[in-house]
């Protein structure tokens, strides 16, 4: 009959310490059957799936205001000003900032503003519904790009200049990097992505990818129509054989961003642009391991996309792009040019035999040797000349003219605001609060203006800060001067979220059998109106019972609360 079990080791070493004090909904249920239901029991009969239904909804009830159920999380508030409401969350019991102390300091509620929803209106002032309307900003490119998109940005390409470079005065010939710049950006009402070869310890060749994106708003919108004119860069090469491949620029749509894209995957980051492939490099200064690109995937454009690879420009459409799950999306041009290994030559590789470790040139490639010596090429490689710099300096280019996203249907709701965000909204998250009053609870200044706050509103007058919830957007607003701030909301919940929580004290066990009993007799028929109101009556005491137990009180902290409060007050 023992309900311990394991070995002390177990517990100890274990990660579930102080379980003990709980007992799950399940053994709840269990132990209900077995001492109320049955011959000659109060409840002759009834199913399990009932005795859980009602189990459920006394653990839901009694977490309110019976069961220690305050959850807390902690963030650093973001520029935004918002926190995201917890999603088993059903009620605030505080709001509050912690000092650097570790103090908290309650933040309070403001009844005075609100986030309505912002209309969205023409400029004759009617209103405007979400009907074939362009959703995409600069969809064009007839404005700067920073205004509108985000993108990542250009690198330097490639290398492969020939000079000479002199050691010991003697002048020995050698290669040595000289970098051009790729680019990404808008020329002539284009966006443009202009590649150049690169190399990684001069071994491989390959291009760099980029990636330009916008998110949209189609919180009102169930399909999309997607268009764009697109160029595909022409294949490069030379009278020795290809190098480089017919250029590859996709558009889609993407249910995350590029940088939730890079962390789900496990690429690179969205605002920089590596090899498309990954490849392993070795040299006289180890092995260098080029990772894939998050720009690169047309598995990252989820919902759909279009793709140009025949080094040629054409328009392209993918129509009815379903987005009836989202209401935010992110529309993502992704660009490649496919340079091959023959775009550069091995010079780097060189590796002189008598490899002098001590010897650290301050330009040039990755060499080491010794002057007035001969030159040996690095076992697996092969001594070519310098690329031609009329062909191979040549950069490959991908080119969108236009984008265009357009809804499919005609709705009937009214269109809001891009952010979702009211002027209201707006206005409270700017203005600079009149009561920034950083000094911590340890100091001795709390109070600069003793005395001179006759007339203000109490809600308002106070230092710490404040914030209201908007329920519309489940999240929390707070006033400006909490920004970068820690901020923990501690919260009720329900005790239904995980399996995990739905456990219930030693201490409100009888309360559950009461309260599940009563629920069950007052829903059956023929049963004896005394008879449930005496389940009610027990179930009451019961509660009562429980919260007093729960209350965890002790008369040792009462007799030291007292002892504070013989204190003289002085001012």
């Amino acid at each position: 009959m023992g309900l311990l079990d394991g070995t002390d080791r177990d517990y100890y070493q274990g990660r579930d310490h102080g379980n003990y004090q709980f007992t799950s909904l399940d053994e709840i249920i269990t132990q209900f059957e077995i001492a109320y239901v049955g011959e000659d029991k109060i409840i002759s009969r009834v199913r399990r799936a009932d005795i859980a239904f009602h189990a459920q909804r006394a653990l839901q009830e009694l977490s309110f205001d019976t069961f220690k159920s305050t959850k807390a999380h902690e963030i650093s508030l973001p520029p935004s000003l918002s926190m995201i409401l917890p999603r088993d969350y059903v009620n605030y019991t505080k709001i509050s900032t912690v000092d650097s102390a570790g103090i908290k300091h309650p933040l309070y509620p403001i009844n005075s503003t609100s986030n309505p929803f912002n209309v969205k209106q023409l400029d004759d002032g009617s209103y405007s519904f979400l009907a074939g309307e362009e959703l995409i900003n600069n969809s064009e490119f007839d404005a700067s790009l920073n205004e509108t998109w985000e993108y990542s940005p250009a690198a330097g390409g490639n290398a492969g200049a020939h000079q000479g470079w002199e050691v010991d005065d003697s002048p020995i010939p050698i290669y040595s990097a000289q970098y051009k710049k790729d680019k990404v950006g808008i020329v002539g009402g284009q966006l443009q992505f202009e590649s150049f070869w690169f190399d990684s310890h001069g071994v491989l060749g390959w291009g760099r990818t980029y990636g330009v994106w916008q998110e949209v708003d189609v919180a009102h919108a169930d399909l999309l129509d997607l268009s764009a004119v697109g160029t595909s860069a022409e294949s490069i090469s030379d009278n020795e054989g290809l190098a480089c491949k017919n250029g590859v620029i996709r558009v889609g749509v993407s249910s995350k961003s590029p940088t939730e894209r890079a962390a789900e995957y496990g690429v690179k980051q969205s605002v920089g642009p590596y090899s498309s492939t990954p490849k392993v490099i070795a040299d006289a200064f180890g092995a260098h391991t080029q990772q894939y690109s998050v720009h690169d995937n047309p598995a990252h454009l989820d919902l759909g996309y279009i793709e140009w690879n025949d080094g040629t420009t054409s328009q392209k459409e993918l129509i009815e792009i379903p987005v009836d799950k989202y209401d935010r999306v992110w529309v993502w041009i992704q660009s490649h040019s496919p340079w091959q290994e023959h775009a550069i030559g091995s010079y780097t590789s060189l590796v002189h035999p008598d490899y002098d470790p001590d010897y650290q040139p301050t330009s040039g490639p990755y060499v080491n040797f010794k002057a007035g010596q001969g030159w040996n090429i690095a076992p697996g490689y092969e001594l070519q000349p310098s690329p031609n710099v009329s062909t191979f300096f040549k950069p490959s280019i991908n080119a969108i003219d236009s984008v265009k996203m357009t809804t499919t249907t005609q709705p009937n709701t009214l269109r809001g605001s891009a952010d979702g965000k009211s002027v209201a909204q707006r206005n409270y998250s700017s203005t600079a609060s009149t009561n920034n009053n950083t000094n911590e609870y340890t100091n001795d200044t709390y109070w600069p203006l003793d005395g001179s706050r006759f007339g203000l509103d109490p809600q308002q007058s106070q230092a710490n800060g404040s914030f209201y919830i908007d329920t519309r957007l489940g999240k929390i607003n707070f006033s400006s001067n909490i920004s970068g701030k820690t901020v923990i909301l501690d919260y009720i919940s329900d005790s239904l979220g995980t399996d995990e929580e739905m456990q219930v004290h030693k201490f409100a066990e009888e309360a559950m059998y009461k309260w599940i009993a009563h629920a069950i007799l007052s829903t059956r028929a023929n049963v004896q109106e005394y008879v449930v109101q005496r389940f009610k009556k027990e179930r009451f005491a019961a509660i009562r019972t429980a919260k007093l137990r729960l209350s965890n009180i002790k008369l040792e902290e009462i007799t030291q609360i007292l002892r504070g409060k013989s204190k003289q007050l002085k001012h």
